[in-house]
């Protein structure tokens, strides 16, 4: 039921429609997104979210710090579960690039040890106390 057959172009299903169909989005509206800010390529071009998903395709869709490559094995008209997703779409992501990061997360520039920041109103007390 949810998988259209023999479609033709113009009942093939959106991009963004599809990305969130397969799970790559969690939402409609992230997929939308990601295609606006050219996160998602078809052939190494950018792409809108309302093109067409053709059969045999490879989508490049960035989600988060991952590139992810799959290509189209059946058209989507609705959400499916996280075990049939293989059925629609073949996994070509490279194994170093779904396990590593984009770029390196970045690290405070100095440590500050609790209670090294401004004093709280106890410890001022405390410290008006040694002062007298």
């Amino acid at each position: 039921m949810g998988v259209l057959q023999n479609v033709e172009d113009n009942q093939a299903p959106r991009l963004d429609k599809w990305l969130w169909a397969v799970r790559l989005y969690k939402t409609r509206s992230l997929a939308i997104a990601a295609c606006q800010a050219g996160h998602v390529k078809i052939e190494d071009q950018r792409v809108k979210p309302s093109r067409p998903v053709r059969l045999g395709e490879i989508i490049e869709a960035r989600t988060g710090d991952l590139l992810r490559r799959y290509r189209v094995l059946a058209l989507l008209d609705r959400r499916v579960g996280a075990k049939l997703v293989p059925q629609y779409a073949e996994d070509l992501t490279l194994p170093g690039e779904s396990t590593a990061p984009r770029e390196p997360r970045l690290e405070p520039l100095f440590h500050r040890p609790k209670g090294a920041g401004r004093p709280t109103k106890r410890d001022r007390r405390l410290l008006d106390q040694v002062d007298v």
